[in-house]
């Protein structure tokens, strides 16, 4: 087993980059349609996306007082493991191995694959075969160690916003609505006279969804320069960064295209971009999307294999794992053990016809299970180690970690109630953990 340690290479700006990156992905670009086919009025449409980043806030919150308080390349694994023990550390970074980070991953490539095959079609497998390009070299760029990672980062991330921001000057160009009955931003409903509970409930599914991946800064706590200071400015800066973007691109989306066009629409930024400048604008959201995809799946790639990493130390079975490399700086055998796994379900999923809908459904469940146990974690570490240094204690506890809770395990719900047979897949995949379990359970701890 190496004995290299993570190092305190990032920077704040690193550190924001990396948040952003996790966080605005494809998602900006697909939801809000589904989103306005469940509220019928702009006001509301714009003011959901708003609420959404003060529920991702209140989550960053109680996220920088255990990042702060715990910095460890494992993150959530190691906030679960001191508040539950082993075991339930354990089902988690199994949960992340093989359901949750790696389906990220294969989420992601495919999207990524999606959107090149648009502008270069490479036949009937092209968009595995572009997703499996992206997984290995951008396995292979982390390999490579921190420093070239967190430079691409930074370079995807300056292009992320800039495309956003053109998007957003786009829509200001052509603000006029396409049609009369879509007057923008009406106080009142539509047509029903009012959204239902349920379907306001949906669509905040979805829009946290887009909001999804700040969580995933936890992992690289231990590696951001004057950590606590630095880890809370960084999650409230790239959370409030996300929420400015979100909520603008929204606004345009409704000007320009009115709620029920925005609903009618698979595609929003691109009608957009169109209204704006043609079949080039339209070519331009393409490759704005694949780089944004390519920012969040790097990202991913980065952080997931620390919970790998952290798993190899704790357990002699995946002691292989905790290996980290001190010429590149990065857990080497973890990001390659990601990367096959990812690539397996890639192969899955060019066997499927809704490969992307399908992954969403097999992550959901157990992402939002684990969530909710984070968000559990706090109030027990708050009473087991009351000693404990806090450089950061959030804000109105009990109210505030209570509020992400029940927010978690609504989620929770909804992706059980509402989905498919993928999540039934992955909660299955989860169990499959217990048998693994109760064989390290009977082996000692890794050295």
């Amino acid at each position: 087993m190496s004995a290299g340690r993570p190092r305190q290479t990032l920077s704040l700006f690193d550190a924001v980059a990396i948040i952003v990156g996790l966080v605005i992905g494809a998602g900006i670009f697909r939801l809000p349609s589904i989103v306005a086919g469940n509220i019928d009025s702009g006001t509301l449409i714009v003011a959901v996306w708003f609420l959404g980043g003060l529920i991702s806030l209140i989550g960053a919150l109680c996220f920088a007082e255990l990042a702060t308080a715990y910095p460890h390349p494992g993150g959530e694994y190691h906030y679960l493991s001191r508040a539950y023990g082993r075991d339930c550390g354990f089902m988690f970074a199994w949960a992340r191995m093989s359901v949750v980070q790696t389906g990220s991953i294969a989420l992601l490539a495919y999207i990524f694959g999606d959107y090149a095959s648009e502008l270069l079609p490479l036949g009937q497998h092209g968009v595995a075969i572009y997703a499996l390009g992206a997984v290995v070299a951008l396995t292979a760029l982390n390999v490579l160690g921190v420093r070239q990672t967190k430079a691409m980062q930074n370079l995807l991330f300056g292009a992320t916003l800039l495309g956003l921001a053109c998007v957003i000057v786009a829509g200001a160009l052509v603000m006029s609505p396409v049609g009369p009955s879509e007057a923008p931003l009406p106080a009142e409903t539509g047509a029903g006279g009012g959204v239902g509970t349920s379907a306001m409930g949906l669509a905040m599914v979805f829009v946290l969804l887009a909001y999804g991946g700040w969580n995933e800064a936890a992992y690289i706590s231990a590696e951001v320069k004057d950590g606590p200071r630095n880890m809370v400015r960084a999650l409230l800066i790239g959370i409030a960064l996300v929420t400015v973007v979100y909520v603008a691109i929204n606004l345009i989306y409704v000007q320009v295209l009115g709620p029920a066009g925005m609903a009618q629409s698979d595609a929003v930024a691109r009608n957009v971009m169109h209204a704006a400048f043609g079949p080039a604008g339209s070519t331009f959201i393409t490759l704005l999307i694949m780089v944004v995809v390519l920012a969040s799946l790097n990202v991913t790639i980065l952080t997931g294999a620390r919970t790998n990493f952290a798993l190899g130390q704790d357990f002699r079975m995946f002691g292989f794992l905790a290996h980290w490399s001190e010429r590149g700086g990065a857990p080497v055998r973890a990001l390659v053990l990601q990367a096959a796994i990812a690539i397996g379900l890639i192969g899955l999923g060019a066997m499927q016809r809704s490969g992307v809908e399908t992954m969403v459904e097999y992550l959901s469940p157990v992402f939002w299970l684990f969530f909710l146990l984070t968000g559990l974690a706090l109030f027990v570490l708050r009473r087991r180690e009351p000693e404990r240094t806090q450089p950061f204690r959030v804000p109105l506890y009990p109210v505030t970690p209570a509020l992400f809770c029940v927010t978690s395990a609504y989620l929770l719900y909804s992706s059980l109630n509402y989905t498919g047979a993928g999540a039934l897949a992955g909660v299955a995949v989860l169990l499959l953990g217990l048998p693994l379990l109760f064989v390290a359970r009977r082996q000692p701890a890794a050295a």
